[in-house]
């Protein structure tokens, strides 16, 4: 027999042995569907590439992305970044059905390899956050792609939101923060909020932010009605609205989630929104262009609802969400106050007391109930405390409220009162700044310049629309020596005697 004949032999018993494993396959699939195990169905709109591959090599998919993950590793561990993110590209496509390769590639890209990257300058991590938000990438586009109804891809995306962006734990979080804003400031606007243009059938926008963010404009509109309004340059609101679309697609699927699943992602929609509104405002520095962050009061019944919905769900936890929920209404109240929301504060310090009769609301003072203790009594008590407070965002809300409060008294006449106000915020402003200077975790936790916030305050009160009214500007400009009201109130200058100067090791007044 000659070598050409072998040779057509062989082609042709290569070809049968292949004929024959495809229906073989079959059978071991179909089994697996009888007995509840799980297998590589054929994927819908792969890259043909990428469908050939997982029909072709069956079985040994398994063992070549075990190779492979064990050489990413090598890879990653002698800080060969780039070469090991391709490895992790093959893997997801030999396993794009298999969640965990998904969820831990995402991971790895995020935490593990963004920390590898220092700044490239004061303040500039843009390395850092191009590795954060590679691993978003991959999972929103092309592990939901694969995957479009996985409750953990969801849940996990939904997390890289909330905790390695919203959360202060990385000292490039604001970086994150202002790129992510910088991004979504052109289709949500100015304010964060602005969905009248993406609702249009013919918008540019909304077709690109579908495409390229994989946002449907008409589900956040409908996240943002439920839990908002939220603004959508905060990733706060991003974390929402993928544990609400995981959501929505566990419940087109109850066969194939877990009770379990629910209550993640539900508990991963509260904790975000509790984010929210304790950092969930933009305050923007009008000659710097810088900004900060502030609570935002304005989803205080959208958080306590949540925290409503998780008690009645998750009994198991219960005695934990009751906790969390009455610290948070705390929170709620004192912020209220001090940004002169009395009526609100009032309302929800009455349902503080309702809801916990018996609980403390003062740290460390037993007798601290609700029945025994005036509004007033009690914001003055967490101001006092919150003079020794670290958080920004307390410290933040203190002396924005307190400021607030000082320009009413000043509106009023009560002109005692005003200085006292000034000089409590004062005092609030550099004891904070007074512990923080210097300390490791100070990039973590930037406080606003105090003239910006003083400013920010005057601006608001001043503002024709949302501030005071009109006989209370007027008497504020008097007061401040400003101009009658005949321009714009964002274009007025601010009189140099309606500013205060405070260095930051100046004493506190």
């Amino acid at each position: 027999m000659n070598s050409s004949v072998k040779k057509i032999l062989l082609l042709l018993l290569a070809a049968g042995l292949l004929a024959g494993s495809g229906q073989l396959q079959k059978s071991l699939n179909h089994d697996r569907d009888t007995l509840g195990l799980t297998h590589a169905a054929v994927l819908e709109n792969a890259p043909p590439m990428l469908a050939f591959t997982t029909v072709a090599l069956g079985g040994f998919r398994g063992l070549i992305s075990n190779f492979l993950w064990m050489r990413a590793n090598d890879l990653q561990q002698a800080d060969k970044f780039f070469e090991a993110a391709q490895l992790a590209d093959w893997i997801t496509k030999l396993e794009p059905t298999f969640t965990q390769v998904w969820v831990f590639q995402g991971w790895n890209m995020a935490y593990n390899i963004s920390v590898k990257f220092k700044e490239n300058g004061p303040g500039d991590y843009s390395d850092r956050w191009r590795w954060v938000e590679r691993g978003i990438e991959l999972l929103r586009d092309d592990g939901l792609r694969y995957n479009p109804n996985d409750i953990l891809i969801h849940r996990e995306l939904a997390w890289f939101f909330q905790h390695k962006m919203g959360a202060n734990l990385d000292d490039a979080n604001m970086y994150y923060k202002s790129e992510w804003a910088r991004e979504m400031a052109p289709f949500f606007g100015a304010n964060g909020t602005n969905f009248s243009e993406l609702l249009q059938p013919q918008s540019t926008n909304a077709a690109l932010l579908r495409e390229k963010y994989k946002i449907d404009p008409v589900f956040a509109k409908s996240v943002d009605d439920k839990y908002g309004p939220l603004d959508w340059r905060l990733p706060e609101a991003h974390a929402i609205y993928w544990g609400a679309l995981g959501l929505d697609a566990a419940g087109k699927n109850p066969d194939k989630v877990k009770p379990d699943d629910f209550i993640t992602l539900r508990r991963i929609i509260y904790q975000s929104l509790l984010q929210a509104f304790h950092h969930g405002r933009i305050i923007v520095d009008p000659f710097s262009h810088s900004y900060s962050l502030g609570p935002n009061l304005n989803i205080v019944s959208q958080v306590n609802a949540a925290y409503e919905e998780m008690m009645s769900e998750d009994a198991q936890n219960r005695d934990h969400i009751e906790k969390a929920h009455r610290n948070f209404l705390r929170d709620a109240v004192y912020f209220l106050y001090e940004n002169n929301r009395l009526a609100e504060a009032d309302r929800w310090f009455k349902y503080l007391g309702e809801k916990y009769p018996d609980k403390p609301i003062i740290e460390n003072q037993p007798d601290s109930l609700p029945k025994n203790l005036t509004l007033d009594e009690y914001a003055v008590a967490v101001v006092q405390i919150d003079i020794g407070e670290t958080s920004q965002e307390r410290v933040t809300s203190a002396v924005q409220g307190l400021l607030t409060r000082a320009y009413y008294e000043l509106a009023v006449g009560e002109n005692d009162r005003y200085e006292n106000f000034k000089r409590l915020a004062n005092k609030v402003y550099q004891n904070y700044e007074a512990k923080t200077s210097g300390s490791k975790g100070d990039q973590r936790i930037p406080l606003p310049p105090y003239d910006t916030l003083n400013r920010a305050m005057i601006n608001a009160l001043l503002d024709p629309e949302k501030g005071a009214p009109y006989a209370a500007r007027a008497v504020l400009r008097t007061q401040l020596g400003l101009p009658g009201e005949t321009i714009p109130t964002n274009a007025l200058p601010v009189a140099p005697n309606a500013v205060e100067s405070v260095p930051t090791n100046a004493a506190a007044k």
